[in-house]
Order: structure tokens, then C-alpha cells, then sequence
């Protein structure tokens, strides 16, 4: 470049003093006469050195600062990777910028060497593009194309080629020049972000002016399309409610006033077959091809929604009824307590008597039937009035909101009312009554557990009396304490050898003979003394205590039999009270097996006393029976008017006694209805030739009627009251040869 400039001086000078010359042989030869212009070319030369002095000095710096840009633009060209391709077609000239060794990994020389090298070196699967190209170019279109080469090291990387090619005035493409990049990196970013959002199993999409611009694969499969071209173009209040589009529009703005704001909600979204899917999505204001859009990233939930509400209504609901459970129940008391003070909530605590017998008869899925049923009476009856709920096992609870006691009233006689119909379940019919103990606020209880404890109080006050109904009051305090402290207490009456048998004679009301010994258990609480078998039995039976005791009781009888078989005593049997939750025990008759034979007892023996409500499952019954029968185990019906006992199911039972309840007996000397009742009870196990015992005979005017109906045998404190085994050894030492009428 510097030597170009010197060039360029030399040639100004010579050719101006040439002109000096030159205009001096002029003037010289057409006016000779004026001398003045000898020294015109003198006077030029003189005037234009400090002209040219300081042309030169300028024209200096302007080559320096030209070879200080072209320099620093290499450097620029040096440091990215960037090339510049020239090409005149006419001389097949090239320009090559270095930049391009970068690019391909090759020198620039091999480029010069071979024109071709750029177009050997690309991918082969992106050839096509390079003839699309080259159709454009030949026609004088720009063209910008992007493509992948590779490297001699087997690199791959991906070319970003603006081409601009130059036509003569005739239309020849005679010049081309392209400008080229690397793109690799943005390239692979692209294709790494692509991949992402194509194979997310989220929903992305891009929203703008007001249409649905983009959605990933997720997305519109998840939205029911057979392909993306059913909802790009598409506007999104065809699926999205109108409230979720006007929130994301106030709170992610518009392209002139956008808010760099987050928005993350959850609705309903309506896919194209109609049907309706939960979604939890974000959305957040995003520049799409330089226009302002929406991008919403979003999730199904619907899966996770369902399981929500399961756990919700595991958590808040009865899974058998629907009611409202415990803890919903809890809530809305204290709800009604808390908050609304000035009302006066009641709360009615009730469970279904007899329910135990006829879940342990016909099983579970019989009882669960029935707690259905009784849920939906329990609903008939209050309506609107308040809310039923389901405690759990037979137990309902029942909040009635700005109430009075007179309403209550009305409210329990209609359940009662209800519940007096029989239920019908695969054409069987069962009688299930209910119990009822209510509280009342604030006189009953301030808060939520003294109103639920003092109803459940009421209650078994009234399952005392009956099928009833019973409202709380402070005198109530002590059924309830004695009712926790009996059955903590009777949890430990095993373990610390607080049960004991008691042995009533059965007597022949022919001839006196002793023909039979019935075991009955008693209770002696260190605290409380003896209590009534009356009041522990029916509490061991609800919370599944009697098995235990029942396996204890069966095993003490036949080994005090066994005992008094080795003393010489008569061969009369024993009988035992067998319980219906021992009976519907899948382990009972081995465990009676192995009790007769640990005692080596003879199965004749024993004698099982069982209630007429193992009628209710008739086929687990019979074959239970039959087996004890093959064993030579007695059987009787206990309490035989007293329960469901049908006699064509009896008849096919292999029963050997029945016993008339002693509630029948003792009302013989008062009621002619009742006399007339055992009468026919009496006659009927004759005919079906069954030994008929009366219980509970406790005057002459009892013995001497069930003597005069042809009764066989009877038991009661006419002849003695149920004692220990000493004592009754004692009693049939007395009495071997009979006990004298």
C-alpha cells in the first residue's frame, strides 16, 4: 500500500512538470513576443509544490488510517467465525477471506487450489438444498440457506450462507459473493430446545393475537387432535373459559404495555370431542417471530384431581354410604358452635340395635347393604332439617342447626317411625331397630366433644329402654364412666383370673332327676364386685371380647365335667352358651375337637346352647351343626321365642332340645296369654320330638303348669340358684336321687 502512494506522488509530479513543459512550447511558439509566460510554468511549479506537499501529507494519513481499518476489519473476519466469499464468473477470480479455515478446518490455499472444495465437503443429506440454491442464484435471487459440513476430522457443524449474486444488463449471473457462519451452537441449542418441547409430555403453546400459534405434540394429542393443524390458527376460547383468557390478559399486558409476569392457574379445559380435562398451567408474556405472544406451559391433572377428591372423600366421607364421616361431622359442629353462637345446634347419636347378629349371621356384605339403607332412612327422615353422619361400625350422628327441643322431637320420632319397617335384602326381610341419645347446646355441652359425648350417653340409655329415644341429662354421667371403666376392665378380667363359672341344675319335672348342668359365667371386678352378666355379656359381644371368652368358658365347663367324671358323678351333660360370633368362627369346631380331646372328654357331654339368630345364615348354620352332630355334640336352641327362628328352618336342623326363654315362664301365673303361649310351645317341641326345657321356674304354680303340659325338664331358683362348683358338688351329694317336688 505504501508503495502505491509513492507511485502515485512521482507520476503527480512528472506530470505536472511535463505540463509546465508543455505549456512553455506553447506559448513559446504561438507568442513569441510576450516573454511573461517563460516564467508562468515556473510560477505554477512553484505555486503547486506546497499544494501537492500537502496533498501528499494528507493522502499520507489517509493511507495509514486505510491500512489501520483494513487491518483491524481482518482482524474482526480473524476473530469470528465468519467468511466472505467473492467470485467473478467472467475471470474466474476468488476472494477467499481467512475466516473460512475456521469454518471448515481447511487452509485457505485448498479453497484457491480446488473451487469445488466447499460443496464436497457438505453434508449428504443436505444436498438438496444446495441445488435448490443454486436455481435460485442463477436467477438473481438472494438466498440465504443454512447447511451442515463436515470437517476433516469428522466434526460435523452447520453453516449459516447468505448469498447475493449479480446480473449483467443481458440477465447473465456474472458475479456472486455470500457471507457465511457458523450456527452450530445456536443450531444445536434450537434443536435441544425442539426436542424438549416436542417430546415434553407437557403442554406448550404459543398464543398471539388472540390464535393459537403453536402447540407441542402433548398438547394437541392431549386436546383430542389427530394432528396440530386441527388447533394452530384456532382462537383458545374455543377450549379455555372466558375468565382464564381475561386474567392472562390482564396480568401479562399487550405488546405496547407487556408485564413480566408469571401466571400460573388451574380450570377446565374442553377438548375437541366435548369431553373435559383439568389442567394446572403457567403462562408469561414472550416475543414470537417479533411479535408479542403468550407462551402457556401447562400439565393433565385431571388424574391427580380425581385422587384429590379420593383423598378428600376418604378423609370427609363414609366409603360404604356417602355420609359424611367423623372428622366432616366434627367440623361442622364447631362450625355451628363457634360461629354461630346465637343458634342452638342439637346433636342425636343412635346406633342399630341387633345390627351385630345379622352381620355375624349373614356376613359383611349383607350388613353393608343395611347400613346403606339405614343411611338413606336416616337422610328421608331429616332432610333438610340437618346433616347425617356416619361414625363408623352401626353408629350414625346427626347435627340439626337453630333447632329447639320440640323439633328434635319431631325429628327422632320420624327415624324411629322409619326404622319400624322391615328391611328387604335378596328377598330376606330383617327388623333392625335404632337407639337414639340427643344433646342439646349450650345446656348439654359448650363444645363439640361434651355435645357428641353426653349424646352418646343418651343413647345407651335408651337402648335400654328400647328402641327409643332419650335426651341427655347430668344423671346420665355415671352410665357412661361405668360403661368405659367395664370395659377397660374387662380386657384384663382373663388375665387376671376375674371370670369363674357358676353351675345351675336342670331337672327332670317327671322325677326329679338331675338330667343336665348348664355353666353361666360370672364377673367379680375387684372394684365393682360381681357384675351382671346382663350388663358385661352384651358389651363383650360389641367389642369382640366374647370370643376369648367364650373359647375360656368352653374349655373350663368341659374340664369341670371332666372332674366330676373322674369323682364318680353322674354322666349328665354340660351345656355351654356359645355365642353367634364364636359360631361364625371358621376355626370353632377344631377348637372344640381339641378340647374334648385334651380333656378326653366324650362328646356326648357337652351340650351347646345356641340363639335362634344363626337362622339368619341358614346354610353355614346347617353345615356347622351337622359336623358337631357327627361328633356326638348335643345342640339346643337357647331362648326359643325369643328371636327369627322359622319352624321349617328348625325342622331341618339336627336340634335336640329347645329351651322356652324364662321371660315366657315367669309371666305364667299372670298372663292367660302367655300360659297359652308355652302351651303351644311345649306342644309343638313335643310333635317335633325335641326335649323341651323351661328356664326361669321359680314357684310351685310355674312347676305344676309345665308338669301338666308333659314340659320334660326345667331349670330355676325353685330348685337353686346358679353357684361354684363347690357348692354344687355339695348340691348333688344332697340330691342323688333326685330333688323332691
Amino acid at each position: 500500500m505504501k508503495l502505491a502512494n509513492f507511485r502515485i506522488k512521482w507520476i503527480i509530479i512528472i506530470c505536472l512538470l511535463v505540463f509546465s513543459e508543455l505549456l512553455d512550447l506553447f506559448v513559446s511558439f504561438n507568442f513569441p513576443s510576450i516573454k511573461l509566460f517563460h516564467f508562468t510554468t515556473i510560477a505554477v511549479i512553484v505555486c503547486a509544490i506546497p499544494f501537492l506537499l500537502v496533498t501528499f501529507k494528507e493522502m499520507g494519513k489517509k493511507s495509514v488510517e486505510y491500512e489501520k481499518n483494513e487491518e483491524k476489519l481482518k482482524n474482526i473476519y480473524d476473530s469470528l467465525d465468519v467468511a466472505i466469499w467473492s467470485h467473478d464468473l467472467k475471470t474466474n477470480q476468488l476472494f477467499i477471506t481467512q475466516g473460512i479455515e475456521k469454518l471448515y478446518g481447511v487452509s485457505l490455499e485448498d479453497f484457491y487450489h480446488d473451487h469445488a472444495l466447499w460443496k464436497k465437503v457438505i453434508f449428504s443429506d443436505d444436498l438438496p438444498i444446495i441445488s435448490e440454491r443454486e436455481q435460485k442464484i442463477v436467477l438473481g435471487e438472494t438466498v440465504t440457506s443454512e447447511y451442515r459440513i463436515i470437517r476433516p476430522n469428522g466434526e460435523v457443524r452447520w453453516i449459516y450462507d447468505r448469498g447475493f449474486p449479480t446480473l449483467d444488463s443481458k440477465g447473465n449471473f456474472v458475479y456472486f459473493s455470500s457471507v457465511l457462519f457458523d450456527i452450530t451452537d445456536r443450531k444445536e441449542s434450537e434443536d435441544r430446545y425442539r426436542s424438549l418441547v416436542e417430546m415434553s409430555p407437557d403442554i406448550i403453546a404459543v398464543v398471539s393475537e388472540e390464535k393459537i400459534e403453536y402447540i407441542n405434540e402433548a398438547g394437541w394429542r392431549l386436546m383430542g387432535a389427530a394432528h396440530p393443524e386441527e388447533l394452530i390458527g384456532k382462537s383458545p376460547l374455543n377450549y379455555v373459559p372466558n375468565n382464564i383468557i381475561r386474567t392472562i390478559r390482564r396480568r401479562v399486558g399487550s405488546y405496547d404495555n407487556p408485564i413480566q409476569e408469571r401466571v400460573s392457574f388451574e380450570f377446565q379445559v374442553k377438548r375437541l370431542d366435548g369431553e373435559k380435562i383439568d389442567v394446572e398451567m403457567a403462562s408469561t408474556p414472550i416475543l414470537f417471530e417479533g411479535r408479542f405472544a403468550v407462551q402457556i406451559v401447562g400439565r393433565d391433572i385431571t388424574e391427580r384431581k380425581r385422587a384429590e377428591q379420593t383423598i378428600k372423600t376418604m378423609a370427609y366421607y363414609d366409603a360404604l354410604t356417602g355420609l359424611p364421616n367423623r372428622n366432616s361431622f366434627k367440623a361442622h359442629l364447631t362450625e355451628a358452635v363457634t360461629n354461630h353462637q346465637h343458634q342452638k345446634p342439637a346433636v342425636l347419636f343412635l346406633d342399630l340395635d341387633r345390627f351385630k347378629i345379622i352381620n355375624d349371621t349373614k356376613g359383611h356384605s349383607i350388613g353393608d347393604i343395611i347400613l346403606q339403607m339405614a343411611a338413606g332412612r336416616l337422610q328421608g327422615a331429616v332432610q333438610q332439617n340437618g346433616i347425617v353422619s356416619r361414625q363408623g361400625g352401626d353408629e350414625f350422628i346427626i347435627l340439626l342447626e337453630n333447632t329447639n327441643k320440640e323439633q328434635v322431637t319431631y325429628i327422632a320420632e320420624k327415624i324411629l317411625n322409619a326404622f319400624s319397617k322391615p328391611f328387604y335384602v335378596n328377598n330376606q326381610e330383617f327388623f333392625v331397630s335404632t337407639s337414639i341419645g340427643i344433646s342439646l347446646y349450650p345446656e348439654d355441652g359448650a363444645d363439640e366433644e361434651s355435645l357428641i359425648k353426653n349424646a352418646d350417653t343418651a343413647m345407651y340409655k335408651a337402648k335400654e329402654r328400647g328402641n327409643n329415644f332419650q335426651f341427655y341429662s347430668s344423671s346420665l354421667n355415671g352410665i357412661s364412666v361405668r360403661k368405659m371403666e367395664l370395659e377397660n376392665g374387662l380386657r384384663k378380667a382373663l388375665e387376671f383370673n376375674q371370670l369363674m363359672l357358676y353351675y345351675q341344675p336342670q331337672c327332670s319335672l317327671t322325677t326329679g332327676e338331675i338330667v343336665g348342668m348348664e355353666a353361666l359365667i360370672r364377673w367379680d371386678h375387684p372394684e365393682h364386685g360381681f357384675v351382671p352378666p346382663s350388663e358385661f355379656i352384651p358389651l363383650a359381644e360389641e367389642t369382640g371380647l366374647i370370643v376369648p371368652i367364650g373359647k375360656w368358658v368352653l374349655r373350663e365347663a368341659c374340664r369341670q365335667r371332666k372332674n366330676w367324671s373322674k369323682a364318680g358323678i353322674a354322666d349328665f351333660p354340660i351345656a355351654v352358651n356359645v355365642s353367634v360370633r364364636q359360631f361364625e368362627d371358621d376355626h370353632f369346631i377344631e377348637y372344640i375337637a381339641a378340647v374334648l380331646e385334651e380333656m378326653d372328654l366324650d362328646a356326648g357331654l357337652l351340650e351347646l346352647e345356641i340363639t335362634e339368630s344363626i337362622m339368619q345364615n341358614l346354610q353355614r348354620s346347617s353345615y356347622i351343626l351337622h359336623q358337631l352332630e357327627g361328633m356326638g355334640v348335643l345342640l339346643a336352641i337357647d331362648d326359643f321365642g325369643t328371636g327369627y327362628s322359622s319352624l321349617s328352618y328348625l325342622n331341618r336342623l339336627p336340634i335336640q332340645k329347645i329351651k322356652i326363654d324364662k321371660s315366657f315362664v315367669q309371666e305364667v301365673p299372670f298372663l292367660a296369654s302367655q300360659e297359652m303361649l308355652v302351651k303351644t310351645i311345649i306342644d309343638m317341641g313335643l310333635n317335633l320330638n325335641y326335649i323341651v326345657i323351661a328356664e326361669g321356674i321359680e314357684t310351685e304354680h310355674q312347676l305344676e303348669f309345665l308338669r301338666q303340659n308333659e314340659c320334660a325338664v326345667g331349670q330355676g331358683y325353685l330348685f337353686t340358684k346358679p353357684l361354684p362348683a363347690d357348692q354344687i358338688e355339695r348340691y348333688l351329694e344332697r340330691n342323688k336321687s333326685g330333688i323332691r317336688f
